[in-house]
């Protein structure tokens, strides 16, 4: 099998691990085969060659300037402070070269810089949920995914914040080499070796706002460690020492969701994780879950999902899901 050139794109205030994950991950499948370079050739290049500072302050020294830089089968845009306000002339480069590679990624808020670039128009793209309302308001011509961790379209590979990077590198290299050399690389880098790329930005508890007051707070942190209990509202306004009607209203005022919304999906989020991480049966996942019966968890996965619970085991389990 011939090689694959991998090129990440440098710049003043990149993320740092938008970078290193992506380059850790394609650098770790070519040591599974043996030999350097037998599998990835990585590159990185900068607008003229210099060192880069990234945006947590470290030093990054390119081998390439870009207009020296081979031509890449990947080519891998990241993120990071500096891509909010990019030299127009990485811009004009990317406009040149984007067509050409294969396989075009970005990382993180490396999207935008794609879709400033042009190259991101007709496809659905995802990333860091803080800038997807940005990058869709922007560029009304890119469909923009706010919620998976990465979205594949075509050659257009994207990914969310940061860490997110990684999981979509993972599934580059078991597309390219196969599933065992990416469980190798996982496990060396002690990661999952597939986070499904539709899962969650981040979790119930994170997309809703936090409570400002201790009792409403508590409140939520007692809905995720017990998704199995009766939360109805009068039971968990009688946790914050409040009148359901009073509970109610403070709850969504504070977190911007009601608190029926809120449990459905701590639970609905509780159910996935079992069924990615564990082998427990439906029936016990369902009455752990606090639905009660596996009719319950079924429409519940229907209606958020679009998937049942068992066809979503089979597809995001790392026993079941298919190479």
């Amino acid at each position: 099998m011939a090689h694959r050139t991998v090129l990440l794109v440098l710049f003043d205030g990149v993320q740092s691990l938008d970078v290193t994950g992506p380059v850790e991950v394609f650098a770790g499948a070519d040591l599974q085969a043996g030999a350097p370079g037998e599998t990835y050739r990585i590159h990185t290049a900068s607008l003229d060659g210099w060192p880069v500072r990234t945006s947590s302050g470290l030093t990054l020294v390119p081998d390439h300037a870009l207009v020296d830089a081979p031509a890449p089968h990947t080519l891998i845009v990241p993120g990071g402070r500096g891509s909010r306000g990019p030299d127009p002339r990485v811009l004009d480069w990317l406009r040149e070269h984007g067509p050409r590679a294969d396989r075009l990624v970005s990382v993180c808020t490396g999207a935008i810089l794609l879709a400033e670039a042009g190259l991101l128009d007709g496809h659905r793209v995802t990333t860091h949920w803080a800038y997807c309302e940005r990058l869709a308001r922007d560029h009304p011509a890119v469909e923009v995914d706010p919620d998976p961790i990465y979205v594949r379209d075509g050659r257009v590979a994207t990914s969310a914040g940061v860490t997110a990077g990684i999981d979509l590198a993972l599934a580059l290299v078991e597309e390219d080499v196969g599933r065992e050399a990416a469980l190798a690389v996982a496990r060396h880098l002690v990661v999952f070796l597939r986070r499904p790329g539709n899962q969650a930005q981040f979790s119930a508890q994170l997309s809703a706002q936090t409570a400002r007051r201790a009792p409403l707070r508590d409140v939520q942190q007692w809905i995720t460690e017990h998704p199995g209990d009766d939360l109805c509202v009068e039971r968990l306004a009688a946790r914050a020492r409040l009148s359901p009607r009073h509970f109610a209203r403070a709850f969504q005022a504070e977190t911007g969701t009601t608190p029926g919304r809120y449990v459905d999906s701590v639970r609905l989020e509780h159910a996935r994780r079992l069924l990615e991480d564990t082998t427990d049966g439906v029936e016990e996942i369902a009455r752990s879950s606090g639905y009660g019966t596996p009719e319950a968890m079924r429409r519940a996965f229907m209606k958020t999902l679009g998937t049942p619970p068992t066809e979503y085991r089979r597809r995001f389990h790392p026993l079941t899901s298919a190479p």
